[in-house]
């Protein structure tokens, strides 16, 4: 995405607050982020936007990153009906059963340790190196793990504001 701005950038930036709710709430699952994107508009270019979500990803409390992660299927198992899991996750569809089923025995050691999803920037990732990321992040500290988590959802909403805002 370059710094001008789009048709995409502009629909956005003139959405009604009801409407651009909506839209940012498929980006993101969490109301915190979404009125700090909400509260910021107009966005001269998509890097503003880019560099908004990124401010709004950073000052998060806890309780806020929660409710962004609960928007977010365990990988492996995209929520039924919902494209942008299924494309993002991709990377699964093809794994063989062996590589799912020790997906979802580590999904659930993971989720048991820290009390969530884990969360990835599947995107373009192969199943293998989902599998390799939980292995190792599942030993990390509480507080390590809750600021990869940030990282990793600040770069899946990078990803969906940049479809949103695309030239179509």
């Amino acid at each position: 995405m370059t710094s001008s701005s789009t048709p995409g950038l502009a629909r956005f930036n003139t959405l009604a607050d009801s409407e651009a709710t909506a839209v940012l709430h498929e980006v993101c699952a969490g109301a915190a982020w979404g009125r700090a994107i909400l509260s910021r508009r107009p966005y001269a270019t998509a890097d503003a936007l880019f560099a908004a979500s990124d401010a709004a990803m950073a000052e998060l409390t806890a309780a806020d990153l929660a409710e962004a992660m609960a928007g977010h299927p365990p990988i492996g198992r995209p929520k039924p009906g919902d494209p942008t899991s299924s494309h993002e996750q991709r990377g699964m569809a093809g794994a063989s059963e062996e590589l799912k089923t020790e997906m979802l025995e580590l999904n659930l050691a993971y989720q048991e340790r820290f009390g969530h999803v884990f969360l990835i920037c599947a995107t373009g990732a192969t199943g293998e190196q989902m599998r390799d990321a939980v292995r190792t992040r599942i030993g990390n500290p509480p507080e390590r793990e809750r600021e990869n988590v940030r990282t990793e959802l600040g770069k899946i909403n990078r990803i969906r504001l940049a479809r949103l805002v695309q030239d179509s």
